[in-house]
């Protein structure tokens, strides 16, 4: 039986703290406290050599660690500048070419903005914008993964997502369980049913398979009126959401998605933590 993976997304304060400097080393320490999975974090571009790439990814898959790669925040796939839309183009292209090198199935893509456009005004500009790179995409296995975002004036709700994704089967969603939390205020996540609905709206969708290996991120998140504020740890008891009813989710469904944990400073603390009680109740 397939199992759900968990790992941080980019390097927590435990790893800093166990003496390591250089993202070389986490895919070894990600394995060496129980974790399967590591999101390369390259949210403020890219700045490591092929050959630094490649080396993680030959670290990776002799540690048996799932690779995944979080592309620039300044991509925009709904911006209304043409030239920056080409230029998210030129940056996807690049991140299909450094996940190849680290072995990642999945990158993982901001939509965009619709805060100065209404949102169908956004979607037919980020549909555009992702119709271009199939135009220019090379031969690849890697998903472009597009991810839902917690702040109301962002573009990427669960059916804003979904409905990019049915543009081509490279296109898969990402779900950021905190993120919908958060731009619905804390309203979203408080059973197993509650998530189990996030996985069966996908498979109506997309299909049962992008279901059961759905890429999630995770984490407890601060919100305003606005949507998401800021990521927070597991130590949190205000905001949410709570892991337990998506371990019960999963387990119910017979899913196995990879779980990336995005808390601030401590996600692969909380990732472990996500594993042992995910281990716990199968």
């Amino acid at each position: 039986m397939k199992r759900a993976k968990f790992g941080p997304g980019g390097n927590s304060d435990a790893f800093r703290l166990a003496g390591y400097k250089s993202t070389l080393d986490a895919p070894g320490w990600v394995a060496s406290i129980g974790l399967d999975a590591y999101e390369y974090e390259a949210g403020n571009g890219l700045a490591a050599s092929r050959d630094m790439l490649r080396a993680i990814g030959l670290q990776a898959n002799l540690s048996g660690v799932k690779m995944s790669y979080h592309t620039p925040y300044f991509i925009s796939l709904s911006g209304v500048v043409t030239e920056t839309r080409l230029k998210s183009i030129g940056y996807i292209m690049q991140s299909i070419d450094a996940a190849e090198l680290l072995g990642a199935e999945t990158i993982v893509v901001h939509c965009g903005s619709c805060a100065k456009i209404t949102r169908d005004e956004a979607m037919r500009l980020a549909s555009d914008t992702l119709v271009r790179v199939l135009e220019e995409i090379p031969a690849t296995n890697v998903k472009i993964g597009l991810e839902t975002m917690g702040k109301k004036n962002q573009l990427g709700t669960l059916d804003e997502v979904l409905e990019l994704c049915r543009i081509d089967k490279i296109f898969v969603p990402v779900v950021d369980f905190g993120h919908l939390n958060a731009r619905d205020c804390g309203s979203v996540f408080s059973s197993a049913d509650d998530y189990m609905r996030v996985f069966d709206r996908i498979d109506r969708t997309l299909g049962a398979e992008v279901a059961e290996n759905l890429h999630c991120h995770f984490s407890k998140i601060e919100w305003t009126d606005k949507g998401e504020k800021k990521h927070l740890t597991f130590e949190d008891t205000v905001y949410g959401p709570d892991f337990e009813p998506l371990a019960e989710a999963i387990v119910k469904g017979g899913y196995s998605p990879t779980i990336i944990c995005e808390s601030a400073g401590t996600q692969s603390d909380d990732a472990l933590a996500m594993k042992k009680y995910y281990e716990k109740i199968l």
